[in-house]
């Protein structure tokens, strides 16, 4: 069936993020009804530690359920698709009861677990497994942290969820998870898309207590009737897998098919791209995970430090450009941007490293910190804000040619979040990858590929790739220069250098 011919059905996602959320309500052809987005807070109990409670997810579930159903009016909700924050740890009980706040994916205590893993299985062996080296964020050595730090915990344990899985279980009472967000818990074989024996045995988790593993869009099960009564959804509405976030918003981007890719800018910067085959890079530079696309495979990069870097200069250093803009009733990005679109390419020659936060790719390094190189007494808040916006864009080249280098062919980009308002950024970084870059029309994130995810489970479309056809809408593409790509290459080049040349002296300033 199309959608063309079912004008009455209504699609629910929901994305479970950090900060908050978001319930949205769309028409079968994707198109934007209503959304409400519920806030929550985060516990902090030690340095490095993250964690959230899973009733405030639940509550804030309920909470935009019930703003979007009130302005659905007579139409139809006919599937809903979920998505979320990746790598949180959700310990249930044997009567479904959480025992312990969730140890979500921004969380840092796991390092001597981390090692741990390393020892019981090998780190090569591990990579070749799970597609990526062990990592302090994901969710097995959570687990294993658990298991050794609070066993009174982890001998009550039944069940383990995602925190979008949560979710699922609180409409239906399943418990089930899909290929891409199971991917990202490294307890799964992701060339095979099933949990790995090996893994389990060695890390000493029952397999019992993992959900089944579905494929995105395939249904999961039904809302059951305690949880309509608390949303105020109809009873038996089918729930389909759904996504990890950024799965899901390469859905909502129409990245469903070799070649194509978006990047993100943020707080952190994604690139996100789709393969026909299982792509591993052994050096840990980037993830690979298994997409949200049947049968195909995601190679994920992630810069710790991008939009950050540029809000971290907007609130430390351009105090008078935030005035400027309030007067002038304007963001004062767009000030930002004047001043270091005005700038010739290189910014007088001043490159910066986006490392504030640490770093995870191109160089997963926890210690190496950020840097201004060149600096010069002739330099103003211009250079450094274009420094800023070229350091961010590098990172994303030196991703992206990770990519490349692994044989994952990208000659279609399309560029979300708070980057994507800023057209001097989206054009440097089209001139810096070489391909066209694409904004949309409309960005519903990681809600609305959750949504179109339900729309292909139920049978509204054929296949995500008709899904996206029909509700994914781009807007304005900017094409490479290739007169500013060679302007460029000589400032990347030495920008690729200054990591290693600095590795030893940035592992001397941490033990400082």
């Amino acid at each position: 069936m199309s959608a063309a011919n079912d004008t009455s059905a209504c699609l629910i996602g929901i994305d479970i993020g950090t900060s908050g959320t978001k319930s949205a309500l769309f028409a079968a052809d994707g198109t934007p009804v209503a959304s409400h987005t519920a806030e929550y807070p985060m516990a902090q109990p030690a340095n490095g530690w993250a964690e959230q409670d899973p009733q405030h997810w639940w509550n804030a579930v309920c909470e935009g359920l019930r703003a979007v159903l009130a302005q659905a009016g007579a139409r139809e909700i006919a599937g809903i698709g979920l998505s979320g924050q990746m790598h949180g740890l959700v310990m249930l009980d044997a009567g479904g009861n959480v025992l312990r706040p969730s140890i979500i994916w921004c969380d840092q205590r796991t390092e001597a677990e981390v090692a741990d893993m390393d020892r019981l299985i090998g780190h090569e062996k591990i990579i070749r497994i799970t597609a990526n080296p062990p990592m302090t964020g994901f969710t097995a050595a959570k687990i294993l942290w658990v298991q050794k730090n609070e066993p009174q915990v982890y001998e009550r344990c039944a069940h383990i969820l995602l925190p979008k899985d949560y979710i699922r279980y609180k409409l239906t009472g399943e418990f089930a998870t899909e290929v891409s967000d199971a991917s990202g818990m490294q307890l799964m074989d992701v060339p095979a898309r099933t949990w790995s024996g090996e893994l389990l045995s060695s890390f000493h988790i029952d397999s019992a207590w993992l959900p089944k593993i579905y494929e995105s869009q395939e249904i999961t099960g039904t809302v059951h009737a305690d949880a309509a009564k608390e949303t105020g959804l109809p009873a038996g509405t089918p729930v389909v897998g759904g996504a990890a976030d950024n799965a899901a918003a390469a859905v909502g981007t129409g990245v469903v098919m070799a070649g194509k890719a978006f990047t993100t800018i943020g707080s952190s910067a994604v690139i996100y791209a789709v393969s026909d085959e299982v792509k591993i890079d052994l050096a840990g530079r980037v993830h690979t995970l298994c997409a949200s696309v049947p049968g195909k495979w995601t190679v994920m990069s992630c810069t710790q430090g991008a939009g950050l870097s540029l809000k971290w200069l907007r609130d430390n250093v351009c105090t008078q450009e935030t005035i400027n803009a309030e007067k002038r009733g304007v963001d004062p990005y767009v000030l930002m941007d004047d001043m270091a679109e005005a700038l010739p390419i290189g910014a007088n020659r001043l490159l910066f490293l986006p490392y504030l936060m640490g770093e995870r790719s191109p160089h997963p390094d926890p210690d190496c910190r950020g840097v201004f190189f060149g600096l010069s007494a002739m330099h103003g808040r211009a250079e450094l804000i274009r420094a800023v916006m070229e350091g961010v864009a590098y990172s994303q080249l030196e991703c992206l040619n990770v990519f490349r280098e692994m044989g994952v062919p990208v000659d279609d980009m399309v560029l979300t979040g708070g980057g994507a308002k800023s057209p001097f950024w989206a054009q440097m970084l089209a001139d810096l990858y070489g391909v066209p870059v694409s904004a949309l029309a409309q960005d519903e994130g990681a809600a609305g590929g959750a949504a179109l995810l339900a729309a292909t489970g139920i049978g509204l479309y054929k296949d995500l790739a008709e899904a996206c056809e029909a509700a994914v809408k781009r807007g304005k593409t900017l094409t490479p220069d290739k007169e500013r790509s060679a302007q460029y290459a000589p400032f990347f080049e030495l920008y690729k250098k200054l990591y290693p040349d600095l590795t030893e002296d940035f592992r001397t300033l941490s033990s400082l």
